[in-house]
C-alpha cells in the first residue's frame, strides 16, 4: 500500500487498541516490514510532538499505544467517574516489589521474605492484572510461580522489566537519603504529655533498604498510572478501593 494509507492504518490500530501493540504485531497486521513500520511509528510520534495536543504515542510494555499526556487526568477522571479506581495497600505494594525483583517466585518464597501470609495479596494483584502465574517450580509439590504482567509495565511506564532500577542503585539512593536526613539540622520537639514509644526497626541489609525504596516509588507510581489513567493531578478525592487486608 502507499505510504499515506500505511500511516493511516498504523494510526487506526494505535487508536482502537486497549493494550500496547508490539512492533511485530503492527507490521504483521499491516502486511509491511518491521523496518518500514518502525519508520511510520516514528513519524506519527514526531507529528504528535510537533504540535500542541493532549495525545502522545507511548512506548511502553514492549509496544506502542496512544495515551493522554500529563495534566489531563482531572477531566479523564470526570468522564469515568462511575468507574471504580483502585489503590493498592502498603502490603500489596511490598509484595509487588518483591515479585518484580525476584520473579519468578513462589508464594512460600514471598512469605519467607515478608514474614506474613500473602494469599490475599496475590489474589488482589492477580485480579488487577499486575501479577500473573508464570508456571510451576520443579520442586516438591510443584508450587506456582508468580511474575509481573504486562499491565505492571504499563502502570509503571516501563518498556520492559529490565528497565527497573537495580537493587544496588536503590540501596545507594536509600543510603544517600539517610545521610542527608542525618546531616540536616533538626529542631527540638515541644514536650508532649504522652508520647508513643518509637517502633523498633530491624537491622537493614542493602537489599532490604532497596526494597523499601522500591515500595515508596511503587506507591507514588501506582497511585498515578501513566496511560489512559492519566498522571494529571487533581484536588478531588479518590474513590478508589484499597487492597484486601491480607494485601
Amino acid at each position: 500500500m502507499d505510504k499515506e494509507k500505511f500511516k493511516n492504518v498504523v494510526e487506526c490500530l494505535l487508536f482502537v487498541t486497549n493494550r500496547a501493540l508490539p512492533l511485530a504485531e503492527i507490521a504483521d497486521i499491516a502486511g509491511e516490514s518491521q523496518e518500514d513500520t518502525q519508520q511510520i511509528i516514528d513519524e506519527i510520534k514526531a507529528d504528535l510532538e510537533s504540535r500542541p495536543t493532549s495525545i502522545q504515542l507511548a512506548q511502553v510494555a514492549e509496544g506502542y499505544q496512544f495515551a493522554t499526556k500529563e495534566g489531563y487526568g482531572y477531566w479523564v477522571k470526570k468522564l469515568y467517574r462511575d468507574q471504580t479506581l483502585f489503590k493498592l495497600s502498603q502490603s500489596a505494594l511490598e509484595t509487588l516489589s518483591i515479585i518484580a525483583y525476584k520473579q519468578p517466585i513462589t508464594r512460600a518464597e514471598i512469605e519467607e521474605i515478608r514474614g506474613v501470609e500473602v494469599i490475599g495479596v496475590l489474589e488482589t494483584l492477580t485480579e488487577r492484572k499486575l501479577v500473573k502465574v508464570a508456571g510451576r517450580k520443579e520442586s516438591v509439590g510443584r508450587p506456582l510461580l508468580y511474575a509481573t504482567a504486562q499491565d505492571f509495565l504499563r502502570h509503571f511506564n516501563l518498556w520492559k522489566i529490565s528497565d527497573l532500577p537495580s537493587l544496588e542503585d536503590l540501596a545507594r539512593e536509600a543510603e544517600r537519603k539517610q545521610a542527608q536526613e542525618a546531616a540536616a539540622p533538626t529542631q527540638a520537639p515541644e514536650p508532649l504529655a504522652q508520647t508513643e514509644p518509637a517502633a523498633e526497626l530491624p537491622s537493614e541489609t542493602s537489599t532490604e533498604a532497596a526494597v523499601q525504596t522500591t515500595v515508596e516509588t511503587a506507591t507514588a507510581t501506582l497511585e498515578a498510572p501513566q496511560l489512559i489513567e492519566d498522571t494529571g493531578t487533581s484536588d478531588e478525592p479518590s474513590n478508589g478501593n484499597g487492597g484486601k487486608e491480607h494485601a
